[in-house]
């Protein structure tokens, strides 16, 4: 249950938020037309906002960030050529 919570909750983002705005407005526009089409529609931009999700629903399409590790810098030295 701490999971479902955790993923519901945390880490939203633009597109996160984009896709809850899409599939809000198809929702509310599928039940003022009665349109069934259009409810599947806000049932998929709403499934793939909640569970933060993307089309391809494995996270395959997912790419790590790289973190520097280094704490510390190092240092430049350069050469003058004439």
């Amino acid at each position: 249950m701490e999971t479902i919570k955790q993923m519901l909750f945390t880490g939203w983002n633009f597109m996160r938020l984009l896709r809850l705005g899409f599939g809000v407005f198809f929702a509310v526009q599928a039940f003022q037309t009665h349109d069934t089409l259009m409810g599947f529609v806000a049932a998929f931009f709403l499934f793939t906002s909640l569970t933060n999700v993307g089309c391809c629903g494995s996270g395959s399409c997912y790419t790590p960030v790289n973190k520097n590790k280094k704490d510390k810098t190092e240092e430049i030295s350069f050469e003058e050529v004439k």
